[in-house]
């Protein structure tokens, strides 16, 4: 037979709520029914046990005080209330704990779901499980014939087009066409979403955790990643790099996104007031827990992934398995240049976003902003870069464009917005290029790009090269002759 203390750690270990009950109790009775018509989706485990009235609490009482008595004398009931108290510090009735966590008795517990703060003390603790029941696998995943490539140094593989919400899933599309878009990116190939906190304060991941339910998604057929810096609401620990944001921040977005862990947790910018030991051991940290499996960075200089290595490898952890930056036709030094020794280094991989330049690749632009494109939604956010296409350089740029136009439907019948997600996706530091759309006929169209990449000839590269003008300089040799091309370089 199972002693108290067993009996009682066992139950609050294995259950996402652990209430332990006296059958006869009207204060008992009330919070179990609350928990169990509120919350029918959470691991509830209800002990019951009968006690004669006023020895358990007596005994319990006595234990607060400090008194001393042989818990193998007692019954079950009074064994269980007074490990209890001893455990908590308090006397309640019943005793109810939250994902380990003791919140109190009957009124605690109605308070919080008052307030509303039950519900997310549960989500916030992990409310799902690892392994979903097979009654809520809706859709399996099927390829389609999308290829696939490791992440970066990883054994992790991702699809070459992923999809992310940036400035659309929860802001500019939400609801239903959220869904569509979703369904449309699942049912082409696409396993792999990207998001982050600070997309609309989290709105992003809220929308992705409810599709992902809704459309019955196997969670182990997908790679979920997503971001942490800015945070979702001011606060001086509310964003950053801290430990205390990286952690807290982890739990906050699993809770939205609905699920226990993602595949990868970016840090969406460098924190230059935190010491990089500290970030790099609270990426571990949240690797360790189980919350994330790997992590990445996104938008980082190459001195600062070099430093995140090389404190990595010195400590024996993980050190970051890729780099999400901004890579597109018009802008190349840092993933091309900057970045080439930490790709031949460390193997690093990119997760491109922003591969069509905002829309400007797609020759959209050529002859004004359209009504309804993102520079038109988003006017305030992209107000920098509207500015800066009036000017020379700007005009530069889309007089490349339109030369490109032109190139792509002449030589590989295709368009200038497929031709550019090919060409980045022909980089072999590429591991994924992350498309972004507001409606699926847009990503379908995306999505032709796959039939382009063959196409791209080394003569084929050579022209683009030619119409581009921009390829960054490799780093000077001094006049030292190339060596043979067919050796280790």
């Amino acid at each position: 037979m199972s002693s108290a203390k067993e009996i009682v750690e066992n139950t609050i270990k294995e259950n996402t709520i652990a209430v332990f009950s006296k059958s006869w109790c009207p204060y008992c009775k009330s919070a179990k029914t609350m928990l169990t018509k509120d919350y029918p989706d959470a691991e509830i485990k209800i002990y019951e046990y009968a006690s004669s009235c006023g020895k358990c609490p007596t005994r319990s009482d006595a234990s607060l005080l400090g008194a001393t008595y042989r818990l193998d004398e007692m019954e079950e009931g009074d064994q269980i209330q007074a490990y209890l108290a001893e455990k908590t510090g308090q006397r309640t009735v019943p005793n109810i704990f939250v994902n380990k966590q003791h919140v109190g008795g009957n009124d605690a517990i109605q308070a919080l779901n008052k307030k509303g703060e039950l519900s997310q003390l549960i989500k916030s603790n992990h409310l799902t499980t690892m392994v979903q029941a097979e009654s809520d696998i809706k859709v399996e995943f099927d390829a389609k014939g999308m290829p696939f490539r490791r992440l970066g140094p990883s054994g992790l593989r991702v699809p070459v087009f992923s999809f992310g919400g940036w400035l659309t899933l929860g802001q500019s599309v939400k609801g239903d066409p959220c869904k569509e878009i979703i369904k449309t990116a699942f049912e082409n190939g696409i396993n792999m979403f990207d998001t982050a906190e600070a997309y609309n304060k989290g709105e992003c991941e809220k929308e992705l955790g409810r599709v992902f339910k809704e459309l019955g998604f196997r969670r182990t057929d997908l790679v979920i990643t997503t971001k942490l810096f800015w945070g979702t609401r001011p606060g001086p620990n509310a964003s950053g790099l801290s430990r205390k944001h990286i952690i807290e921040g982890t739990q906050e977005s699993l809770a939205r996104l609905q699920v226990d862990y993602v595949d990868v947790m970016f840090a969406h910018r460098c924190d230059v007031n935190v010491p990089m030991e500290e970030i790099v051991r609270a990426f571990n940290y949240v690797i360790d827990k189980g919350w994330a499996f790997y992590w990445g960075t996104s938008e980082w200089t190459a001195q600062q992934i070099e430093e995140a290595f090389h404190i990595a490898n010195k400590l024996g952890l993980q050190g970051p398995i890729a780099e999400q930056c901004q890579h597109h036709m018009f802008h190349r030094e840092r993933p091309e240049a900057e970045y080439a020794p930490i790709y031949k280094k460390y193997h690093v991989g990119t997760t491109v976003f922003s591969a069509l330049a905002g829309g400007l690749l797609t020759g959209k632009y050529n002859d004004g902003i359209p009504e309804g494109s993102r520079y038109d939604i988003e006017k305030d956010f992209f107000a920098n870069t509207i500015k800066a296409l009036k000017e020379p350089a700007g005009q530069e740029k889309i007089r490349k464009v339109r030369e490109l136009t032109k190139f792509a439907k002449e030589e590989l019948d295709t368009t200038p917005a497929t031709l550019a997600l090919a060409w980045i996706a022909r980089n072999p530091n590429t591991s994924t290029v992350i498309l972004g759309a507001t409606k699926p006929e847009q990503l379908l169209e995306n999505l032709k790009a796959l039939q382009v990449i063959p196409k791209l000839t080394p003569e084929i590269l050579k022209k683009i090269e030619k119409i581009l003008d921009n390829k960054p300089e490799p780093a000077p040799t001094y006049g030292r002759p190339p060596l043979d091309l067919f050796g280790r370089l």
